[in-house]
């Protein structure tokens, strides 16, 4: 299938200003995650998103979205691996920390090492290992496609989730 502005068509210009554009995209609630990885020279990184989305079964694959401004794109763009955390409903504050600038993000975290070396964060719900597959620059941003190599999940917890610029823990109806 051909791109709609191959064929001479293009989207109308916006008739929204962007504060109005982000608080129609806070009202898609969504889970909270901590991407994670190491660089070559073994230097830990990561950061806090809720762009995260599956993309297909077979092959296993995943997505995530990354602001071409980051000071860590540098780290995922020249990435082999990279781990995505989906946080349990207790981890606000590291779901705080990792978006924070100019702090330690890692002090005192706790992980382990996933099988190609991305940290796999203690306590979340699910965490999915990657192979860095593709990458789409779109816009201000840039849109990593994982291919999954490793993931799990426990049973018996309840996801972080966002909503309208606040966090919120899961509640069954």
């Amino acid at each position: 299938m051909s791109p709609a502005r191959s064929a001479g068509h293009s989207a109308r210009p916006p008739d929204f200003s962007p504060r109005e554009f982000r608080a129609s995209l806070g009202m898609f609630a969504t889970g909270v995650t901590i991407v994670t990885a190491r660089t070559a020279q073994g230097e830990l990184v990561g950061l806090t998103a809720n762009s995260f989305n599956s993309v297909s079964l077979d092959p296993p694959l995943v997505l995530w979205s990354l602001s071409r401004l980051a000071g860590s794109m540098s780290a995922f763009a020249n990435g082999l691996h990279y781990a995505i955390n989906v946080l349990a409903a207790d981890q606000q504050a590291l779901a705080e920390r990792f978006a924070a600038r100019d702090i330690d993000r890692w002090a005192g975290v706790t992980f382990t090492d996933g099988v190609s070396g991305a940290p796999l964060l203690d306590g979340c719900v699910a965490t999915f290992e990657c192979f860095n597959r593709s990458q789409y620059a779109e816009g201000d941003h840039v849109i990593f496609v994982g291919e999954v190599e490793r993931c799990r999940h426990r049973d018996d917890g309840s996801p972080l989730l966002f909503h309208g610029g606040r966090f919120y823990t899961e509640h069954p109806l």
